[in-house]
């Protein structure tokens, strides 16, 4: 509709967005608080643990961005690896021919406090599809 290209972030992607700057176990600070999140037991919403809620339910990070953890796990491009022994260092994707899983970040709705922090990774096969797992999409700008 717009002409323009789309894909999944990387992972370096994501969890640079996703931080904001900040060394905080949350983008927020080091503590789960209240309503500054979906996923279980983080708010007195009525979503809670319960469902996924409407984007900008809660606060946006320090760049604008909402729900970069809780809400549903984000898909990213790369292939799950354990550690990042052999990851890029320039922000690119880790991606294999064979890639059986993928990266997915952020925890969901029905996920505990520790499951959202923005290091917490975890892998799906592609093939999943469920209220638990979402997407966001960018795009590279060219000068």
């Amino acid at each position: 509709m717009t002409g323009k290209e789309y894909r999944l972030l990387t992972e370096a992607e994501w969890e640079y967005a996703a931080s904001a700057g900040t060394t905080t176990a949350y983008y927020w600070g080091d503590e789960i608080g209240k309503n500054n999140t979906n996923c279980n037991g983080c708010s007195d919403s009525q979503w809670d643990g319960s469902q996924t809620a409407p984007v900008g339910s809660f606060p946006h990070n320090a760049f604008g961005l909402y729900d970069m953890s809780g809400n549903v796990w984000d898909w990213v491009e790369d292939c799950f690896h354990k550690n990042y022994e052999g990851a890029p260092t320039d922000g690119s994707a880790r991606t294999a021919r064979a890639c059986n899983d993928r990266v997915v970040r952020s925890g969901s709705w029905d996920d505990q406090p520790q499951d959202i922090r923005a290091a917490t990774r975890y892998r799906y096969s592609p093939g999943v599809v469920d209220s638990h797992v979402g997407f966001r999409v960018a795009r590279t700008l060219r000068p």
